[in-house]
């Protein structure tokens, strides 16, 4: 049925960011001349309304266009339900963040414990242990329960390091490592690798955790690890650009990818004014 956009809400804890990006802008678009092609997923809502289960992103665009009503199927489904449909119709999009995954990865994994106990009608055999569970997390997306495990791990980091995973800044691996560092020598780390500039391989996240699962990491721990790595990698011909310094050049919205793509063409119109060849 079409609905008004007002009569729609947010799924409560959404982990996915709706972002006023290119793509918004194109999808915007298509809808002003189109209107919305693929209908949303809600379901009535106890306060009034009803609650997107997925189409947070058409709802935005519809709203950018001007366009006031939107196809819905509505379905009536428990609070389990709607979190593994929200997070699968989710997760498959391109630059979905490492830490909108975690989020999404955890919600589900929750959802899938809180039935196990509770026979479906296709199949009476409950789901048994956390392993098997995390690998119907990451059906939907390719990934593995190990996987789903490790991106669920990344729930651990404070925001700060979090916010440099998502920002590339921290690779996949080391942030696995790290968010099994207590949240206290997070800070601190968090506070060097800003002050030196550097950020941590696999190997110094692993003799970190591996320090502080011993009870024997301090803060000059900490500093000696980092600055033993800033010293190795001196003078590589690596360049590093602290999102700090970059993020007010792009709108809060731009992924890290986006801020790449941008830098890169800047540079290329760069050496074509100095009469150089761009490969």
């Amino acid at each position: 049925m079409m609905l008004p956009v007002s009569e729609l809400h947010d799924f409560p804890g959404h982990p996915f960011q709706v972002r006023d990006d290119e793509e918004m802008e194109k999808l915007a678009e298509s809808i002003t001349q189109h209107g919305v092609l693929m209908p949303g997923l809600v379901r009535p809502r106890a306060a009034g309304g009803y609650e997107i289960v997925a189409g947070h992103r058409r709802k935005f665009a519809s709203m950018k266009a001007g366009v006031r009503e939107m196809p819905v199927i509505v379905r009536n489904m428990d609070d389990d339900t709607a979190v593994i449909l929200m997070v699968d119709s989710n997760v498959q999009r391109e630059n979905v963040l490492p830490s909108e995954k975690a989020r999404a990865y955890k919600m589900k994994l929750d959802a899938i414990k809180r039935r196990a106990g509770r026979p479906s009608k296709e199949n009476s055999r409950q789901l048994v242990g956390n392993f098997e569970s995390a690998e119907i997390v990451g059906q939907s997306a390719g990934d593995s329960g190990r996987q789903v495990q490790r991106y669920i791990r990344l729930n651990e980091l404070i925001p700060e390091l979090l916010e440099m995973v998502d920002g590339n800044e921290i690779k996949f691996n080391p942030a696995y490592e790290l968010a099994f560092l207590r949240p206290e020598e997070q800070a601190v780390l968090y506070d060097i690798l800003q002050a030196e500039e550097v950020t941590p391989s696999l190997s110094q996240a692993q003799r970190l955790k591996r320090a502080s699962q011993e009870g024997r990491l301090s803060e000059q721990d900490i500093a000696a690890i980092m600055r033993e790595e800033k010293a190795q990698t001196r003078d590589t011909g690596k360049v590093t650009l602290p999102a700090k310094e970059i993020e007010q050049f792009f709108p809060k919205s731009y992924t890290p990818e986006q801020k790449k793509k941008v830098i890169v063409k800047l540079l290329a119109s760069w050496a074509r004014q100095r009469g150089e060849q761009v490969r």
